[in-house]
Order: structure tokens, then sequence, then C-alpha cells
């Protein structure tokens, strides 16, 4: 039931059924849907007959009927109760979104299935973006569904594991020196060139579409209510702004009676959202160190973390980061509670809502749901050559419990 496409800025209108990036003014652009007709198709009580997929929320995804999805089971991830780490953490309300269990192993395969399905329908022939891993070859394999040619970028110390399952799936490799700021010079350079459908972070529509599916079913999981607080990955935003734009949706089409307070997670390193939010100021860009959790290494957020901080500010929400010790004890935390492996990344979330309860930014009777985006099947332990990082378990327990003043 997409209607158009409009400007998240200046909100300019776009017909559908072409290629786009950004609008005019260089902001994103975002579909729109008839959401009175949605409401009476979609209602709650009908939802539970559909399948077990992301695409069960199809009156609100871009995608025309008739047209070829690109789909391998993604979406649906359990929202599990975590009630032995939260009575470790004073969090009596506690609950996981569990990604890892999405095709690739992460809710990278939400937003991959749906700009692959969009770049299908679109006529494309090409597909590019750049990745610290997880989205790189969830692009990878959904190509490989659609039958496109995939090329990822890929910063050269990523791991190896990565490369291998992208090359796997059939995808042209690019490894570059640097970041995945500059695996994205590199891509952007070569979709140019050769006129590839770029479906790198919110440099199309789409993407953002499939990962909005997080709050959806978040909300249908818990009784169609919304959390009192939503702890999400942050590196240029793109999940915090999907997993708003859901609730936000739901709340117009009535399914939900608020959303919840959006915290915005980062790593200490990669903190550019979070060091605006808290100093009132615009964002900056940094040059940022080496982290555990790839997926959050971003030093400049663009216009992706504009957005992110004007949602912050507009909606009260919060941010909060975390160091790289307080992350890696975070996922040993959640997998000996809870019996949840996730990667580094997808352990952020935890560890940077520590964070915010010893702040007191959080209310700990709140019910929280923490947003776990990965498995920790694909991680590596750092290379030689990198700063080593002490994982005794005793001395990080002290770290994490004098942050939150409890004392050793």
């Amino acid at each position: 039931m997409l209607t158009h496409l409009d400007c998240t800025k200046c909100e300019k209108r776009y017909e559908p059924g072409r290629v786009y990036t950004f609008c005019a003014c260089g902001a994103p652009l975002f579909p729109r849907y008839d959401l009175a007709r949605a409401a009476l198709e979609m209602r709650p009580g009908h939802l539970a007959l559909r399948e077990p997929t992301m695409w069960r929320y199809r009156e609100v995804l871009p995608l025309a009927e008739g047209e070829e999805r690109v789909s391998l089971g993604e979406g649906l991830t359990p929202l599990l109760p975590a009630p032995r780490l939260g009575a470790r953490l004073g969090l009596p309300r506690l609950a996981v979104k569990e990604e890892g269990g999405n095709p690739t192993g992460s809710f990278k395969a939400r937003g991959l299935s749906m700009a692959v399905s969009m770049a299908k329908a679109l006529g494309a022939t090409d597909v590019c973006l750049p990745s610290a891993g997880n989205a790189g070859s969830a692009l990878a394999a959904y190509a490989a569904a659609a039958g496109l040619r995939a090329h990822v970028f890929l910063p050269r110390d990523v791991a190896r594991l990565f490369v291998m399952e992208t090359e796997a799936y059939g995808a042209h490799v690019e490894t570059v020196d640097g970041l995945i700021t500059d695996a994205g010079r590199a891509c952007a350079a070569q979709a140019k060139e050769h006129g590839w459908y770029e479906c790198a972070t919110l440099k199309e529509p789409y993407r953002v579409e499939g990962k909005k599916t997080m709050g959806y079913e978040i909300a249908e999981q818990m009784g169609w209510r919304a959390p009192d607080v939503v702890v999400a990955p942050a590196a240029v935003g793109e999940t915090f702004i999907a997993a708003h734009r859901g609730f936000a949706e739901m709340e117009r089409l009535g399914f939900i009676p608020k959303r919840p307070l959006m915290a915005a997670a980062q790593a200490a390193p990669a903190n550019a959202i979070t060091k605006a939010w808290r100093d009132e100021t615009a964002i900056a860009p940094l040059k940022i160190g080496y982290t555990v959790a790839e997926g959050l290494a971003a030093g400049n957020p663009g216009r992706k973390g504009d957005w992110v901080l004007r949602i912050l500010r507009e909606t009260g929400g919060v941010a909060g980061q975390a160091e790289d010790e307080e992350i890696l004890e975070a996922q040993k935390m959640l997998a000996r509670t809870e019996g949840i492996w996730a990667g580094p990344t997808g352990s952020a979330g935890i560890a940077v809502l520590m964070r915010l309860l010893a702040d007191k930014q959080v209310d700990p009777t709140s019910t929280i749901c923490v947003i776990v985006s990965e498995t920790g099947l694909k991680t590596e332990a750092p290379p030689p050559s990198r700063e080593a990082i002490a994982f005794d378990e005793a001395s990080l327990r002290r770290l994490v419990l004098e942050k939150l003043g409890a004392g050793s």
C-alpha cells in the first residue's frame, strides 16, 4: 500500500516506481502508506494467522502486490524474557529481542531482504554496499537468492569469517584500507561509475522498512503494547531510526497506546551521537579507535546521526556508551544467565543499559527490551597486531559493579 515517498526534512514528495537515493535537499527519503486502509486489513487479531516472517506486515512494506519478494524466512524472531539477567541487574521486567536467528545470523537480514526485493523490482542487476561484516554477508545471500550480482566493500581487518561467508554466496568482495567510512567512499565511487544499486544505510529508502518490522514484532509479541524502553544499537543510526519508525506507525494505526522511550547504544570509541546528545551540541565527526563491537565502529554518522539526535531530543530519548571491557562482560553475562551467545555488537545494548541505569537515565522498574542484533558465532578474537584486551571475569565484574555504584 505504498502511496509515495517523501523527504524527511523538506517533505518534498516523490512518486514510487523509480530508483531514488537522497532528496534534492540531501536528506533521506521514506516510503509512505495508506495507513487507513492498512489499519483495516492488518487487524492485530488476524496477523496471528499469517506467515511467521516479517512479511506478515505487508501492508506497511513497500513491495507492491504481485512483485517478487526475495525472502529467506527472515523475521518473527523470539522476544525472550530475561529473568536471570534481570535479577542480576535489578530489572524485574527485562526482555531481549534475539535477532541472531535470522538468516546469515543478524538483523541485517531484514533490511537486505527488503532492499534487494526492491532493487530487483526496480530492474537492478547489481547491488552493492560497504559493511563491517554482517550487512555484507546478508546482501550477498539475498542477491544470490534474487539472481543479482553483489559487490561488497569491507575494511581490510574485518574478521575473516565475514569475508569467507560473503564470498561463499558468490559476491565480489573488495577489501579497503581503513574503516567502514573508507569502504563507503570506495563503494559509492564504483556504484556511480558502474550504475550499481546502492544498498548502503539510508542511501536508498527501503532497507529501513525491513528493519522497522522489529518494532511491529515486539509490540505484537507483547500483546499489542510497547515496552516502556527499547535499547537499540546505533552506529550511524539505521536500527534506532527503523525501530522508532515502526512504533510511530503503530501509534498512528491505533495498534499501541504510546511509543516507548528509545535509548541509543554506542561503543565508547565511536560515540559521536552520544557525545552530541550529552553535550547538547551538533554531531562532530570523530577519529575513532578500535572497538570489539565492529558493527558500531562509525565515527561520522552524517545525516543519519542528525536524525537520531532529532528523535532523541523531540521524544525525550536517551543515549549511552560502553567501553570494550563492559561490552565483553555483558556478552558473557548474557550467555551465562540466559543462554544467548551474541556478538559484541549485539551485546553492547546490555552494557549500555547498565551504564544508563547507573546514571539514572532509565527507571529500573520499567518494562525494558534490548535489541540483541547478532549471533556470536561469527566473532573472532582481535588479531595480535591490536592492543590485547584483558578478559579476566573477576576484574571485569568488579569494574562493572564499580560503575554501577555497587562496590566490589
